[in-house]
């Protein structure tokens, strides 16, 4: 739950997140002219014998290629004792199978011209390459060799563990915001899994061992439980072909089941002050909400969730928004700067409940009461008043907007395409996604403000600046700190 402030809408960030792969075809197949930008090639879906999904989008303006291997898996899937285990795999699997010795999967990537990397989320695990599209079939044998056949000495993972304790230390244990929103996210959620962070607790990770990670891994990756998606320069069937030969020779093996993990409802408001050394203060209201499901028939849960994102856009969506003009600009408080920043945003989709936040750094002389009152008090407002035509249409022209530019990158479209299969979603998601938001009226915008954000379903979490607190880092090593990789 970061900080900084948003300046685009939850849509957009959604599409800001989406990448795409590019598949490569033989340097002696012809490039077809570049596709319209208002008419992207349509993706096309494929499972293999043994349960794996394969997305494929051709787009042949450039000879690139991007490929992602998603897996179902993430800090959600993990077990209390072991946070953090979905996280330190991914690190893992750059660590070697019987034919690659540690760092050589990436040497390899680089020596051909690509570039990799991954990612851990609460929801999902993703692998992903850029590649020249002649390089396809190489890359492809890469991961499928990495994904059935990781291996990896015990040396090798305590090495990596000091990395990623590194990790959690400069990202989180060094930072009064992080760990106050930590402490918010573990109070927001009870029950759900939600609550502990992707990186995991540093006592989790200190206590790690090999086989936690290694049944982590034999449990979750499998090809039932993971998408192969290829944007780029591609021929569908070649793809297809090569999939076949590299992916679908690998053991099929059952998903786990995953028992519901539902979080109770909360029944009144909850607050956390987080005391620490910081320069300044911080309010964080959390609301519980809805979130889009994607379903095919329209239905009023869909229709809420999609009115938020609007809210959210309305309120911190563009330079000058509802909430910048009123605490930070101080429109309509006499030219009065309640905060030096203020944001809103709403994770509109996930495996797992989301939420609905507005934050406020107060400017000096301003309490975080005051902050607090004054970001409840915009919401208050549209519920009041609702919101002008001129603002809702601004938003869906950032969107539509948006939609064309995301074409741009075939790393945009393979993460799109990967985000709508970790959530059960199907290939005509964000078309359905951006013709429902377009249907989206000012008062359902203004229905929402009056329906969602009651103190009932409120979690507030406040940095309190103490400089009494000399809280020290998790013990850092004595010598020379480790350096942070790029996974």
């Amino acid at each position: 739950m970061p900080l900084t402030k948003q300046r685009c809408s939850a849509l957009l960030m959604v599409l800001a997140m989406a990448g795409g792969t590019a598949l490569a075809q033989s340097p002696a197949t012809p490039v077809s002219p570049p596709p319209s930008t208002a008419q992207a090639p349509l993706a096309q879906q494929f499972t293999l014998a043994n349960g794996l999904t394969l997305i494929v989008r051709p787009d042949r303006r450039a000879p690139t290629v991007v490929q992602m291997l998603w897996v179902r898996v993430g800090a959600m899937d993990e077990v209390d004792g072991t946070s953090g285990v979905a996280h330190a795999l991914e690190h893992m699997m750059f660590k070697g199978t019987p034919d690659i010795k540690a760092g050589e999967f990436s040497r390899r990537v680089a020596a051909f011209g690509g570039m990799d990397n991954a990612f851990t989320t609460r929801d999902a695990t993703a692998y992903h390459l850029q590649i020249p599209a002649r390089r396809l079939e190489t890359a492809m044998q890469l991961e499928a060799d990495r994904f059935a056949r990781n291996q990896w000495d015990d040396d090798e993972f305590k090495r990596e563990i000091e990395v990623i304790k590194e990790e959690r230390r400069q990202r989180t244990e060094e930072s009064p915001r992080a760990r106050m929103f930590e402490a918010l996210n573990a109070m927001v959620y009870q029950a759900h899994p939600y609550r502990r962070p992707v990186i995991g607790w540093m006592s989790d990770i200190e206590a790690m061992t090999p086989g936690d990670a290694r049944a982590f891994y034999r449990r979750w990756y499998v090809p039932a439980n993971a998408a192969l998606v290829i944007a780029g320069d591609v021929d569908v069937a070649q793809v297809r072909a090569l999939a076949e030969k590299h992916f679908g020779a690998l053991p099929a093996a059952a998903v786990p089941a995953r028992k519901p993990r539902e979080e109770p409802a909360q029944t009144g408001p909850r607050r956390l002050e987080y005391r620490a050394v910081a320069d300044q203060a911080l309010v964080a209201l959390a609301y519980k909400v809805p979130q889009w499901r994607g379903a095919e028939v329209d239905n009023e849960t869909d229709r809420d969730a999609l009115a938020l994102t609007v809210l959210s856009a309305v309120l911190d969506g563009y330079d000058g928004a509802r909430l910048d003009r009123a605490l930070v600009q101080g429109v309509g408080t006499g030219g009065k700067r309640l905060a030096d920043s203020a944001g809103s945003s709403y994770g509109l989709m996930g495996r797992g409940p989301q939420l609905f936040m507005l934050t406020a750094v107060p400017s000096a002389g301003v309490t975080t009461e005051m902050a607090s009152a004054a970001l409840k008090a915009e919401v208050a407002r549209i519920a009041r008043e609702g919101i002008q035509e001129a603002e809702l249409q601004r938003v869906k022209t950032q969107w539509t907007a948006g939609e064309i530019y995301k074409l741009d990158s075939v790393a945009n479209q393979a993460r799109e395409l990967g985000g709508y299969w970790i959530n059960g979603m199907g290939l005509d998601a964000g078309d359905r996604l951006m013709a429902r938001l377009r249907t989206v009226t000012a008062a359902q915008v203004q229905l929402v403000a009056q329906r969602y954000f009651s103190d009932e379903q409120l979690s507030t979490g406040v940095l309190v600046p103490d400089p009494s607190r000399r809280e020290a880092a998790s013990a850092a090593p004595a010598g020379p700190r480790p350096a942070l990789t790029r996974h």
